[in-house]
């Protein structure tokens, strides 16, 4: 990477993060959710977490109307992505003649192939800010907006242990909230954690070595998953303009079906995303319906914008671009990106100083257990097993065979290439987890309470994708909607009447 910096960015908008995200819906498994109630989350089970996924989507999926996994009157509409190319329904059938079953990964079982899910409204990004916010913006009293501002610290009375308010600077002026209630921190994984160090809820290490006085000694930011990923194998194929181009999207065509509301141009997708199978490895100890790793497919790769913004938004060098895509901006091709669900690899985030504009410090300690490389491999071992199925062989499929810059020393595609693949052309997908861990008060590696409320301090609780104790079997959107339903229902449920 640039710098060899990773790239974390966050959405800094109405919406947050799922304002500017890839938009891939996928809940995650039964096993997730039962772990974190074994663990000590009363009330966090899969059968207790599933009808607020339920009661939050509107699904409109076209085979799947008579689900009891799915519901068709929440707020947030999920749906298949309509523009396909010829490439991804040869993957699709790849995957089955490779073994793997059609399958809805938000329903029974995840193990399988299906085309996308998205949390779009045809064809168009649906965020929180569009689902919950936008159409009640105008309507409630009790709902006041305050955008270019930015919180800097909780209100904390340390005589009773309470939050009674936040700090915040608004148009680079300083005012102060006070909360009648309560105060609920959804800051995201990497500033709530800031917020509650800045506040002196946290790590004494940290905030001794930084001048903050303690209130509430807590592992803040002390664990942090990440589904790290890498980008590729790429393969080509003998297709003609079936890829995910800009040069292809942005024709006259399409944009104008696009304003006039149609979804199935090539602008909906989800920057190529057409598919995700989802595997089981052979090496795994966790049970057979308890999936591994993520194919996910995408007809196109970094050269699809000719690397504007998907090298950049990668952070890669520019070496990797000239020596790998540059000769794939007018070549129909495809990527498979790698995703392990349960990396045993613990990142940290922390504070170097006390300004509370500066951007926390985040060390993702990718690969520091070898074993998450494995998995990955694994993944890419079956992504080329797929490419050589019928189906696929069909459409000309064959590897990329242009070795990756640092990789060349290694036989290309033996397993210590693909390891060294891993560890260069790594990809971050966004789903940190685990910074202000969910879990019981016996638990030293928790935060929040399984009423989210933060061990130790009254009134202050934390509603966002930090809370979540493990990696997900999911994209972490969709389990952090969940939250934040079932964290409403506590709330009003504990002050209703009050």
């Amino acid at each position: 990477m640039v710098n060899n910096v990773c790239f974390h960015p966050r959405g800094r908008l109405l919406g947050g993060t799922s304002s500017i995200n890839f938009m891939i819906f996928i809940r995650g498994n039964r096993r997730d959710f039962d772990g974190w109630a074994a663990a000590g989350n009363t009330g966090w089970s899969y059968d207790e977490v599933l009808p607020y996924f339920r009661k939050m989507e509107n699904a409109v999926l076209d085979g799947l109307e008579q689900s009891p996994y799915r519901n068709r009157s929440g707020p947030l509409n999920v749906e298949h992505i309509k523009f396909r190319t010829q490439i991804v329904h040869a993957f699709v059938q790849g995957s089955q003649e490779a073994g793997l079953p059609l399958t809805d990964y938000n329903a029974a079982s995840q193990v399988g192939v299906a085309y996308v899910q998205a949390s779009t409204r045809q064809g168009r990004r649906h965020s929180a800010y569009r689902a919950y916010i936008e159409p009640i913006m105008f309507q409630r009293r009790n709902l006041k907006i305050f955008t270019y501002s930015r919180v800097t610290k909780v209100l904390l009375d340390p005589a009773t242990r309470s939050a009674y308010g936040v700090e915040f600077l608004y148009r680079k002026r300083r005012y102060t909230f006070r909360a009648r209630k309560e105060v609920i921190l959804s800051a995201g994984s990497f500033i709530s954690p800031q917020l509650l160090m800045l506040s002196g809820i946290g790590p004494a290490d940290n905030l001794q070595r930084i001048g903050v006085d303690i209130v509430q000694e807590l592992p803040v930011g002390v664990r942090m998953y990440e589904h790290v990923s890498h980008f590729g194998p790429t393969f080509v194929t003998n297709t003609t303009r079936q890829w995910s181009s800009t040069g292809l999207a942005a024709t006259l065509p399409n944009i104008l079906g696009f304003v006039a509301g149609r979804p199935d141009t090539a602008l909906s997708t989800l920057a190529g995303v057409e598919a995700l199978a989802i595997l089981k490895a052979p090496f795994s100890p966790l049970p057979p319906d308890w999936p591994d790793v993520e194919l996910i497919f995408a007809s196109g790769s970094l050269a699809s914008d000719q690397g504007t913004a998907l090298k950049p938004g990668a952070n890669f060098k520019n070496e990797i671009y000239e020596k790998m895509y540059r000769q794939l901006e007018n070549q129909d091709h495809y990527s498979v990106l790698v995703m392990p669900y349960h990396p045993k690899s613990i990142g940290r985030v922390w504070l170097k100083d006390k300004n509370p504009l500066a951007r926390p410090m985040i060390d993702p300690n990718y690969f520091a257990v070898e074993e998450d490389v494995e998995y990955m491999l694994h993944g890419i071992k079956e992504s080329i097993r797929i490419s050589q199925t019928p189906a696929m062989q069909r459409i000309g499929a064959r590897l990329l065979r242009t070795p990756v810059p640092g990789c060349e020393n290694f036989e290309f595609a033996s397993d210590d290439y693909w390891r060294c693949s891993i560890r260069t052309m790594t990809y971050t997908l966004h789903h940190q987890v685990a910074t202000t861990r969910m879990g019981p008060a016996s638990d030293p590696t928790a935060v929040v309470s399984t009423q989210l409320k933060v061990h130790g301090i009254r009134k202050l609780r934390v509603v966002d994708g930090g809370i979540i104790p493990n990696p997900p079997t999911a994209h972490t959107n969709a389990v952090i909607f969940m939250v934040a339903e079932k964290a409403a229902d506590m709330i009003r449920g504990e002050w209703e009447g009050k």
